[in-house]
């Protein structure tokens, strides 16, 4: 491989490897050399199905956006970073002038520019550009490959701490025990949060949760023949209820629901065992148009947001707590691959298990010319 390997999505289900320029920086940026680089959900989504949302990949696209590396070149407006620096890489651009960008809502800024999010290129590659500000040191306890974690551990971040405002002795479920939920606990951990439900479908995944971060485990029983999804999630919180002493109102009752899952019966379930003037946040995505009990949601003044990325201090949070000891990220990389094996990563990562049946909850790609084993 040459100067500037990347790793390339043409359309749906194709993928090559491509020379590209090594890109030109400007003067309140820098070039990173990629070292590490996790595989999200949304990388695979673009993969297999070429969008999401409205987002539609037109034209070849560079994939990734969990990312670090080493500085490799600055801007000559640049003043607090330098060649060497080992940074971590928050990938969304935003215009900074807009009112959201003002108000410091960033995260909502119309023109953001995103990594692996069309028409915008990823971070897949030997060399990124991104602006300065962007990039954040690496204190010397935390590898590369913590640095590339950050990403996804800033979106638990900015739905936990920034959007839900959680406070200490508060109790948590969190739907969902994929990477984002497992951080979404994790942060609810180091918060101080009380009580950190996870909720899961798969038994191996709420093992998991247990070890890592929750507190207590529940899954929720298989529908019944017949049965419409509303009645189905009614029986579904009447049950998590009973099971964990959860009461509607008072101390037992369920201060935030954190849904990351993106599944329609979660999130109404998330809704009906809220307690009365509880918190819900949406951080999962999946159909666009869900059911939901709109009645309860009013009568009991929940508290319901969405949760999109991550904005002002996020990233610096999320540092923060992983460099302080109070958020582990290494057990969640179950697989590492090197750039050669971008394409076996991202099958691994969209089956769910390697072939020797391990489950996956990150696979890492490392960058060119750096090996697996190499942490840095």
């Amino acid at each position: 491989m040459s100067n500037n390997p990347s790793f390339v999505l043409r359309k749906v289900e194709d993928v090559v490897y491509e020379e590209r320029p090594i890109p030109d920086i400007k003067d309140d940026e820098v070039l990173v050399a990629v070292k590490k680089t996790g595989i999200c959900g949304s990388d695979v989504h673009y993969l297999v199905a070429g969008r999401i949302g409205d987002f539609i990949v037109e034209k070849p696209m560079v994939l990734g956006h969990e990312s670090a590396g080493i500085v490799y070149k600055v801007g000559k407006n640049v003043k607090k970073l330098k060649e060497g620096d080992r940074v971590a890489m928050e990938p969304g651009a935003t215009c900074r002038v807009c009112d959201d960008c003002k108000r410091g809502r960033y995260e909502l800024c119309p023109e953001i520019i995103f990594a692996a999010t069309p028409p915008y290129d990823g971070t897949l590659a030997r060399y990124y550009p991104i602006p300065a500000d962007l990039c954040y040191k690496l204190p010397d306890n935390l590898t590369l490959e913590d640095g590339a974690m950050m990403e996804p551990l800033s979106v638990a971040v900015h739905s936990v701490a920034n959007i839900s405002q959680l406070r200490a002795n508060q109790s948590v479920v969190v739907f969902g025990a994929g990477p984002v939920g497992l951080l979404c606990m994790a942060v609810a951990r180091a918060l101080g949060a009380s009580r950190v439900i996870a909720v899961d479908i798969v038994p191996s995944r709420l093992e998991f949760a247990k070890k890592y971060a929750a507190t207590e485990t529940y899954t929720p029983p298989k529908p019944q023949e017949g049965e419409s999804r509303i009645a189905y999630s009614q029986r579904n919180a009447k049950m998590l209820m009973q099971q964990l002493g959860i009461e509607e109102r008072g101390p037992s009752g369920v201060d935030l629901v954190v849904e990351a899952s993106g599944a329609e019966v979660s999130i109404q379930t998330g809704i009906l065992i809220a307690k009365h003037g509880g918190s819900f946040t949406q951080v999962g995505m999946g159909q666009a148009e869900v059911q939901i009990p709109i009645t309860t949601l009013l009568v009991k003044e929940i508290n319901f947001k969405g949760s999109f990325r991550y904005g002002p201090g996020d990233y610096q949070l999320a540092i923060a707590l992983v460099s302080q000891g109070k958020i582990d990220l290494k057990p969640l990389v179950t697989h590492r691959f090197s750039f050669d094996q971008a394409v076996q990563a991202f099958q691994v990562t969209r089956n769910g298990k390697s072939e020797d049946g391990k489950p996956v909850i990150k696979a890492v790609i490392s960058g060119p010319d750096v090996s697996p084993d190499d942490l840095l």
